[in-house]
């Protein structure tokens, strides 16, 4: 590959991943319409940057597909014959892309759309608001193409299905439409064609106006508790009240209340 052809397919990597900064909201966006926004090596690596160090000033995060899907999945144009530990080692990186966007301590919303498929899915899982569009498509066809999923389905989506659903939707190939992922749970949200982004703005701007600490502690504690023993769970929602209940901003929300206005958290 020359030099100029290099630094050419660098520049179309780099823009396969668009972000946004607006105020306390990041924008982030899939931009491979081409490819159904199939996520490559590249735009993984460009997810794990941004959330590994995110601006100080982002409070939430809003995530979709340009050009009418979230994402079609894995790019299996980039999947050459590999080693099982070159697989294993491909799989554990997407968990931990997958544990940055769920627990990296940013609130994301995500506008599905079109096909959410495969990884695509596995990453809108690891969202915590998720609004669809009438299009969307929800799928897991790697059972249909003798492959396994390896980005954390297993876990997320199988939580949100519960395992028994999500073994026949692999063994079928079953995909769920708006509605039918909307009364699962694959959605939170259902809303009009081409409203998705701005009910998704909408709810990441509440979000970000929430207390930051108590914003962090539901991403945080949550999903774990759920994992743990009862007591376990109980004794580490005690500890959440106690850090989210002491401190300025606690004192802000108690005043707001008293006040009858909104709190103002720093």
């Amino acid at each position: 590959m020359s030099p100029s052809n290099g630094a050419a397919a660098q520049n179309a990597d780099e823009s396969a991943l668009r972000i946004k900064l607006d105020g306390a909201i990041a924008t982030i966006a899939f931009n491979r319409p081409e490819k159904r926004n199939a996520i490559s090596d590249a735009v993984l690596t460009q997810l794990r940057y941004f959330f590994s160090e995110p601006p100080e000033t982002v409070r939430a995060v809003v995530l979709y597909g340009v050009g009418g899907h979230f994402s079609a999945g894995l790019d299996l144009s980039e999947q050459v014959e590999r080693e099982p530990a070159e697989v294993l080692r491909h799989s554990r990186g997407w968990h931990q892309v997958m544990e940055l966007i769920q627990f990296g301590g940013l609130p994301v919303v995500s506008v599905l759309t079109g096909a959410v498929m495969g990884g695509g899915l596995e990453i809108a899982a690891a969202t915590h608001v998720r609004v669809a569009e009438p299009s969307a498509r929800f799928q897991l066809p790697e059972g249909k193409r003798g492959i396994f999923v390896g980005g954390g389905a297993t876990v997320r989506v199988g939580r949100i299905l519960g395992a028994d659903r999500m073994t026949e939707m692999m063994l079928t190939g079953r995909a769920y439409d708006a509605a039918e992922g909307h009364q699962l749970g694959l959605a939170h949200y259902l809303v009009g064609e081409g409203q998705g982004l701005a009910r998704a703005r909408e709810l990441a701007e509440q979000i970000a106006s929430n207390a930051p600490m108590v914003n962090y502690l539901v991403i945080q504690g949550i999903s774990r508790i759920d994992d743990m023993a009862r007591g376990d769970g109980l004794y580490t929602e005690s500890l959440s009240a106690a850090l989210s209940q002491t401190g300025a901003d606690a004192q802000e929300g108690l005043k707001a209340f008293l006040e009858k206005r909104a709190p103002r958290f720093r």
